[in-house]
């Protein structure tokens, strides 16, 4: 196992780290360091327009529909370098979700239709998968969709879809043979967000903002020409799309910024006339989280290693997003202890940069408890870490 980077793999590296830090708008690099999830669609938009530009708009796509060509250590490095330098998030329904399955199983019509607007950001996506009563059991879905003409007839409702209220367009599962084995009885459907009798109403999360929603469907015509594949073929594709993305799910290069921005907040807030920093304890507690985040990143190493030679990634790829999730609430645990009462108060709009009040509390202060709430759910969404943990059990200890 080689786990360093040769001197063309560093050259790139350097490339990388020039291009993000001339290139991303200085104003949507701030909005990001004060809100990170709340990036508006304007900027996720314009940013997306110059990753396409630079011809990195689609890493992970096959080169012939716009990806990069990069082999999986430039992929590794180019995540770890994108999440290091605050960059906003590309919307990944489109990018890093629903586009590879277009790529991989799409009608030639399909692939013209949306692999285009896709990755220039003109269009984006979100994920209709999770129900009322189906999360992590996502198999017993029950979103109805009854073929009449040459048109599927949808009915049921989604919850927890993430920017339903800014996408263009939705991925969807629903159910089209009910007496089939629930697995055998999905198809995936491409749906226009504009269609008559979808709903979407908003879910506002703990933190104050709107980021979730909820979707109905009533008597809504989806023509049989937008579905994916195969009839009752959906959950093939689903799972394809969840495994698609392997690299980048642990998210190392986001928690080594936290890593930084605590270790400055604890050299300036004090206890007792020492600084959090100078405290054995608390020092202890931070070395304790990087310690975690070493050993995650080199288990992501090890998988990198393994698909650099070739080989299909081992049963430690299932820990990642364990480990990367605790890893990232343990840092924001740390962070909102250091800032102690100044935690306190959370006006929602703290992060706003239009916001006209100073803020309360230290400017390093801001954005703190919105991150620490908003990912209390990092542990639940794609898949829940209790899943996560019966699925090692049942596939790598054969429990």
């Amino acid at each position: 196992m080689d786990l360093i980077f040769n001197a063309d793999e560093l050259a790139y590296r350097d490339e990388v780290r020039e291009f993000l830090a001339t290139k991303l708008p200085t104003e949507i690099r701030d909005r990001v360091r004060l809100a990170s999830s709340y990036v508006p669609r304007a900027d996720t938009v314009r940013w997306q327009n110059i990753l396409h530009t630079q011809g990195w708009g689609a890493p992970n796509w096959p080169v012939e529909f716009g990806g990069t060509g990069w082999n999986a250590v430039q992929k590794y490095i180019y995540d770890a370098e994108y999440q290091a330098a605050d960059c906003p998030r590309q919307s990944p329904f489109g990018i890093s979700m629903v586009g590879p399955v277009i790529c991989a199983f799409g009608t030639p019509e399909q692939k013209k239709q949306h692999l285009g607007p896709i990755i220039s950001g003109e269009r984006l996506w979100c994920q209709g998968y999770s129900e009322p009563g189906s999360g992590s059991d996502l198999a017993s879905l029950q979103t109805k969709a009854v073929p009449q003409g040459d048109d599927y007839v949808v009915n049921g409702s989604k919850i927890w879809t993430s920017h339903a209220h800014h996408a263009d367009w939705m991925f969807c599962l629903v159910r089209t043979d009910p007496d089939a084995k629930p697995q055998r009885g999905i198809s995936f459907l491409l749906m226009d967000m504009t269609t008559p009798g979808i709903t979407v109403k908003p879910i506002i999360s703990i933190d104050g903002h709107h980021y979730l929603n909820e979707v109905f469907f009533d008597d809504v015509r989806v023509p049989i020409s937008n579905r994916i594949g195969e009839e009752n073929k959906g959950w093939t594709y689903a799972k394809f799309l969840l495994g698609h993305e392997r690299t980048g799910i642990a998210g190392v290069g986001k928690s080594k910024r936290k890593v930084e921005r605590l270790k400055a907040i604890a050299g300036i807030e004090q206890e007792s006339g020492e600084s959090l920093l100078a405290l054995p304890a608390f020092r202890s507690r931070i070395a304790q989280a990087e310690v975690a985040l070493q050993a995650l990143e080199f288990t992501s190493l090890r998988i990198l290693s393994q698909e650099k030679a070739g080989q299909p990634p081992g049963p430690e790829a299932s820990t990642l997003k364990i480990n990367g999730t605790e890893v990232e609430q343990t840092l924001n645990e740390l962070m909102i202890e250091a800032i102690g009462h100044y935690a306190a108060p959370y006006p929602a709009d703290a992060q706003d940069p239009e916001r006209n009040e100073p803020p309360i509390g230290p400017a390093h202060g801001v954005g703190l408890m919105q991150e620490r709430l908003l990912r209390r759910a990092a542990t639940i969404y794609g898949g829940s870490n209790e899943i996560q943990r019966n699925i090692i059990a049942k596939a790598v200890l054969e429990l």
